[in-house]
């Protein structure tokens, strides 16, 4: 049986690290894009190659997806999680990274796909599309509410091609950037324990698993959709989940 293809961009931190490596165990070819190089534990990890690219070069970008086509072949799965965390203008920065380059990615990539049935695009969507994140500037809000609407738009559009288009919003979670910060800050951490209905925090490899799904035959009849995987935290009315709080 021939082994999928899978891409995945924004995948040397975080919930893209934890996916190449549940991707890698299950046999897949591993192509992986970050704007850093990966850690020195990931760099011998089967079957997986990692290319370091600024995804605002547009002409950088384009080259290494032809030379990562060239490499591993046909996709049959791509998974864009990358996130704009430099020190420039938040608008320029969200809107080129989330967007511009999304929107390259997928158009580049869409006649690269292998042609099997399940083949899947998944996006990094956030509840800030329904809500204010007070710690995000604008330009997080109007980039993930545009990736929400892409979602549905490439899941139309690429329906017919065999490719399904999903999304992944993920709730307050413990990678390797943030594991310190709440070892240090127990308060905030029970605090979070306090008002997820799962009374913990979520970890990058659940959501990992989660976008493992959406890339299998497991989910081949979901396209369009977006998964939030939060504990449950979105589900409480503000009134309700304020007076818990107090009464506790």
């Amino acid at each position: 049986m021939k082994k999928k293809h899978s891409l995945i961009v924004g995948g040397t931190r975080g919930i893209g690290r934890a996916l190449v490596r549940i991707l890698a165990e299950e046999g897949h070819i591993v192509s992986v894009i970050g704007s850093k190089p990966p850690e020195d534990a990931d760099i011998s990890i089967p079957n997986t190659n990692y290319w370091t690219v600024d995804l605002l070069d547009r002409k950088a970008l384009l080259s290494v997806l032809a030379e990562i086509i060239g490499q591993n072949g046909n996709l049959g799965h791509l998974v864009c999680l990358q996130r704009y965390r430099g020190e420039g203008d938040d608008w320029v920065g969200d809107i080129e990274t989330t967007l511009t380059s999304t929107k390259i990615l997928i158009e580049q990539l869409a006649t690269e796909f292998d042609g099997a049935s399940d083949n899947s695009i998944v996006l990094a969507n956030s509840t800030a599309v329904n809500f204010v994140v007070e710690n995000q500037p604008l330009s997080y809000h109007v980039a993930k509410s545009g990736i929400d609407q892409m979602i549905r738009y490439y899941a139309v559009n690429l329906g017919p091609k065999g490719i399904r288009v999903n999304g992944i919003s993920p709730g307050t979670i413990i990678k390797e950037r943030s594991r310190d910060y709440y070892l240090k800050n127990e308060k905030v951490y029970d605090f979070y324990k306090k008002i997820i209905p799962l009374n913990r925090m979520g970890t990058a490899e659940e959501i990992a698993q989660v976008i493992e799904f959406l890339c299998s035959p497991k989910s081949s009849f979901i396209t369009g959709q977006t998964i939030v995987v939060d504990g449950g935290l979105t589900l409480q009315w503000q009134e309700s989940l304020a007076q818990k709080i107090y009464e506790k």
